[in-house]
């Protein structure tokens, strides 16, 4: 009986011991972007150089809605609806459009043809560039949000179908 013991005593340990390792190498969510992010030089809709770190500070104080597409992604067009929606019931927040488009041109004729309202940048490096990287971007398109204060509040979310993020919203303005 004292072996059952030991053996019981020695895999609860063991099992305690994993669960601790595994839960300890599980990553807390990103709430804040990293300075590579930061210093990512994007295009704006004037063909000027500005740095996703001036285009966060321009936009301080504010609620920013952050979505990443191209004017190439199907899923992306489709999603264009949902993000309007969600535009048209928070007006307090600020919708930033961060392209992963291959040129200006191809980039501003989708602005235009998807008539895409809010603030909008093209990414210079595209999805596998250092911006993409900085954010661990998979897949397209992709939605953050940052409260007023610049913390990021949702890092990842890639259905702007989904009702949480309109409640995420409200709860920030």
């Amino acid at each position: 009986m004292n072996l059952k013991i030991k053996q019981m005593k020695a895999f609860i340990i063991t099992f305690s011991f994993l669960i601790i390792s595994t839960l300890s190498c599980a990553q807390a969510p990103e709430t804040s972007f990293r300075p590579e992010a930061l210093e990512n030089k994007m295009i704006n809709i004037k063909n000027q150089s500005i740095t996703f770190g001036e285009i966060l500070n321009a936009n301080k104080g504010k609620v920013l809605f952050i979505d990443i597409w191209a004017s190439w992604c199907p899923d992306c067009i489709k999603a264009l609806p949902n993000v309007k929606e969600l535009r048209q019931n928070h007006p307090k927040v600020t919708f930033l459009f961060l392209s992963m488009d291959k040129n200006y041109d191809a980039w501003m004729k989708g602005i235009e043809k998807y008539e895409v309202i809010g603030e909008h940048f093209l990414t210079t490096d595209g999805m596998k560039g250092v911006f993409g990287k900085s954010i661990q971007l998979d897949w397209i398109p992709r939605y953050m949000i940052v409260d007023k204060t610049g913390k990021i509040v949702l890092y990842k979310s890639i259905d702007a179908a989904d009702a949480s993020l309109s409640k995420l919203l409200k709860t920030l303005e």
